[in-house]
C-alpha cells in the first residue's frame, strides 16, 4: 500500500508547529501536522498549575491571528491550551492526534527523493519535514555520585504539581534558570530551601531591548551553525529581577551555593565538605530536544549537535528544526516557522497547490 503524500509533514503542534503550518497553509503547500498530545496545546498542558499568564515568560502571539485578552491570574496550562485550541479551529487545521513519530528516514538515496515518516497510525511520504517537537518529553538529569542512595524525593520540573506538596521538608533545587528561580520563589513561601547552580547566576535589573535579545540569540546561532549542542537563550542573557524574585531574595530564598559533590541517602556533600540534610531534590536542570526520531538520517556531527543554516539542516535541506536552538524562544519559534516555509519553497519540485491564503 502506498503511502499517503504530503509536501510537508508538521512534526508537533506546540507553538513553533502552529506557526509552520500557518505559513505552510498561506503560502498554499499541501502539508499534515502530526501531534503526539490528545489535544491542543503542546508542552503547555502540563505544566504546573501555578505558572500564571502574570508569570510566563514572554509568550508571543501567534500569526495571523491576534492572542486574546488575557488575564494575568490565569494558569497558563488553562490560557495556552484554550489560545492554541481556537487558532487551530479558526485557520481549519485539521491536526492528526494522537499521532506519535517512531522516526524519519530516506525513501531511497537520491538528495531530492522523499522522507518517510513513520507513526503509530502508519507512514507518510514527505517531501520535506518541519520537527516541532520541542524538549518537554526529554527532560534533563544529571548524575551525581550516591544519586541512587538518596531515601528522599527526587524530581525533575517536568513533574512539578505545586509548592504545597513539600510543606515541612527541606527542598534542595538544582539549576540556574527561569524555572528554578520561579519554583524557588513558590517553594520558599511554604517551606526551607537551598539553591544550588554549577555557575554563578548573571541577573539583569531590566528587560532586554532589541539589541540586546538579538545578540543573545546571535550567540546560540553560532554555536547550532558549528554544530554544537544548542545552550538555553537565557543562559546567555542571564535572569531578570522582578518584584516576587526581589521579595524571594529579601527572604534568603536566593542566596546560591556552588553545586554538591555527592549526594548521600539524607542530603547531599557540599563543595566546601559539609553536609546539608535534605528531604527533596528538585532537578531545575532543563530539557534536551526531542530528536531521536530522527536518527536514522544521522544529523548529529562530531561535535554533538546538529549543524544548521538557519532552520534547516546543514547536511540535509530536507529537514527543518523549528524551536530548537535560537528558536526555542517564544518569538524565535514563530520567526522559524516563517523561515522554515521560505527555505522549503525553494526544493526542488515544490509548488505551491492552492493560492495564496491571506489572514491578517
Amino acid at each position: 500500500m502506498n503511502s499517503p503524500r504530503a509536501d510537508v509533514v508538521v512534526i508537533g503542534a506546540g507553538q513553533a508547529g502552529l506557526s509552520a503550518a500557518f505559513h505552510l497553509q498561506r503560502r498554499g503547500l499541501d502539508f499534515e501536522v502530526l501531534d503526539a498530545e490528545e489535544g491542543p496545546g503542546g508542552a503547555w498542558r502540563h505544566r504546573w498549575k501555578s505558572l500564571r499568564m502574570a508569570t510566563v515568560n514572554g509568550i508571543s502571539d501567534l500569526p495571523g491571528i491576534a492572542k486574546p485578552a488575557i488575564d494575568p491570574r490565569e494558569p497558563s496550562s488553562e490560557f495556552l491550551t484554550r489560545y492554541f485550541r481556537d487558532y487551530e479551529k479558526e485557520l481549519g487545521l485539521q491536526v492528526q492526534r494522537p499521532v506519535k513519530v517512531s522516526s524519519v528516514s530516506r525513501e531511497d538515496d537520491d538528495p531530492a527523493g522523499r522522507l518517510l515518516v513513520s507513526t503509530s497510525r502508519g507512514d507518510w511520504s514527505a517531501a520535506a519535514v518541519i520537527n516541532a517537537t520541542g524538549t518537554w518529553t526529554r527532560p534533563f538529569w544529571p548524575i551525581y555520585p550516591g544519586q541512587s542512595t538518596f531515601r528522599g524525593r527526587q524530581l525533575h520540573v517536568a513533574d512539578y504539581v505545586s509548592a504545597e506538596e513539600f510543606a515541612g521538608k527541606h527542598v534542595i533545587v538544582v539549576g540556574g534558570g527561569i524555572s528554578a528561580v520561579g519554583l524557588l520563589d513558590e517553594i520558599s513561601l511554604v517551606t526551607t530551601t537551598s539553591w544550588f547552580t554549577r555557575r554563578e547566576p548573571v541577573w539583569r535589573d531590566a528587560e532586554f531591548d532589541a539589541k540586546a535579545g538579538h545578540d543573545a540569540v546571535a550567540l546560540v546561532e553560532d554555536r547550532v551553525r558549528q554544530g554544537l549542542p544548542p545552550q538555553s537563550v537565557v543562559s546567555v542573557t542571564g535572569l531578570i529581577w522582578t518584584p516576587s524574585l526581589r521579595a524571594a531574595a529579601a527572604r534568603g530564598a536566593l542566596n546560591r551555593q556552588p553545586v554538591f559533590t555527592s549526594i548521600e541517602p539524607d542530603g547531599v556533600r557540599l563543595a566546601n565538605g559539609g553536609h546539608l540534610a535534605a528531604d527533596v531534590i528538585l532537578w531545575a536542570t532543563g530539557f534536551r530536544a526531542e530528536l531521536e526520531h530522527l536518527a536514522p538520517l544521522h544529523l548529529r556531527g562530531p561535535g554533538g549537535g546538529i549543524a544548521m543554516d538557519g532552520t534547516q539542516v546543514a547536511g540535509e535541506p530536507r529537514v527543518h528544526l523549528v524551536g530548537y536552538g535560537p528558536s526555542s524562544s517564544t518569538i524565535g519559534a514563530n520567526r522559524a516557522g516563517r523561515a522554515a516555509v521560505s527555505a522549503i519553497l525553494k526544493l526542488p519540485g515544490i509548488r505551491p497547490r492552492a493560492e495564496t491564503v491571506n489572514w491578517g
